[in-house]
């Protein structure tokens, strides 16, 4: 289903129906019951204000100069950290401040991640990045996917989407890595069998935008899994106080997974530990496989490996270890932007 839903992505096709006809009123009804229990305990809440200079560490007087890596993140309101109230606590700032310390340089901050976004904001939140500076970032961060499944955005159309976006960042010049949607069959207010459903669907989204990314040169990262069974098991922890968004520990859970594959994609870490590792059931398969099994496990990262191969292109799949992140305050808060 992810290949037909990649395919269709890149082929012009329409979208794939993940529900059958006479289900259709009950699943509706059940949606707005949810989106009105979230809506009414703070979806409205706008996410902190994050951009900024991050490692002050290696700003400090007497240490050479570094140039500051340049991170950008992109997305809905995961991305712009919704459901906290510090700006240390966003996914933005957790990410910001581990790469400085991985890197021991200063990180660049900037946030257009818009709350309620869906994959079609994409194009408007790249051009106000490439369209505003001369500086191609260093690393762009996407976190989508959501809000297409809940508005019922054709699979195929948000994959398109997607797919255009990290085209056009990473013909810029810019590394990618894409945290692929959650598993929203893990939210509290969600009945059965919407539920189901919504899982259903957000998995297979999941592995038809890995199959996108990696063909435009991305890397992905598995978010649904992550906000599968650690999230259903600690739903007071992991999630924030409308039960959608995740809670403070959510987002560093969710930073913990996505970072060391921000710190591979810019060569920070040690070679051989980019080598597969068979203990950890790493290793080359077709991109399909990969982004199947990615869809279904938590901080799992694909990335091409093999242009072809007698089943199509091939992906390297890896489970890395998640790496600690803390709260950082930006040291030198950027002027508001209007979309973040």
């Amino acid at each position: 289903m992810a290949r037909r839903i990649a395919a269709g992505a890149a082929y012009g096709g329409g979208g794939i129906g993940l529900a059958g006809a006479a289900a259709v009123g009950l699943l509706l009804a059940e949606a707005r019951l949810a989106r009105r229990h979230v809506n009414g305990v703070g979806e409205h809440h706008r996410a902190p204000h994050a951009d900024g200079r991050y490692g002050r560490t290696y700003d400090a007087p007497g240490t050479p100069a570094a140039q500051p890596l340049r991170l950008v993140l992109l997305g809905d309101s995961t991305a712009a950290g919704q459901g906290v109230h510090r700006s240390g606590q966003t996914p933005g700032a957790l990410l910001a401040s581990g790469l400085a310390a991985v890197a021991e340089r200063p990180v660049e901050l900037r946030n257009v991640a818009l709350p309620g976004a869906q994959s079609d904001d994409l194009d408007r939140q790249v051009a106000l990045i490439l369209g505003s500076s001369d500086q191609v970032p260093d690393i762009c961060v996407i976190m989508i996917g959501a809000n297409d499944v809940t508005h019922r955005m054709p699979p195929t159309r948000s994959v398109r989407h997607l797919s255009a976006a990290v085209r056009r960042l990473r013909t810029a010049g810019a590394e990618v890595v894409v945290g692929t949607c959650p598993d929203l069959g893990t939210i509290e207010p969600v009945p059965q069998p919407l539920r189901w459903l919504a899982r259903r669907a957000s998995r297979q989204l999941a592995a038809a935008q890995t199959i996108g990314v990696i063909e435009q040169g991305g890397r992905t990262v598995s978010l649904g899994d992550l906000l599968g069974p650690e999230f259903e098991e600690n739903p007071r922890e992991l999630f924030g106080p409308d039960h959608y968004h995740p809670s403070a520990e959510g987002y560093a859970t969710a930073a913990m997974a996505v970072l060391p594959t921000l710190c591979a994609a810019l060569g920070l870490w040690p070679a051989e530990e980019e080598r597969p590792d068979v203990s950890r059931r790493e290793g080359f398969l077709p991109v399909a496989r990969a982004a199947a099994e990615a869809a279904s496990e938590a901080g799992t990262e694909v990335t091409a490996a093999m242009p072809t191969g007698p089943r199509g292109p091939w992906a390297l799949l890896k489970r890395r270890r998640r790496r600690r992140v803390e709260e950082t305050e930006p040291s030198r808060p950027a002027p508001d932007q209007a979309s973040a």
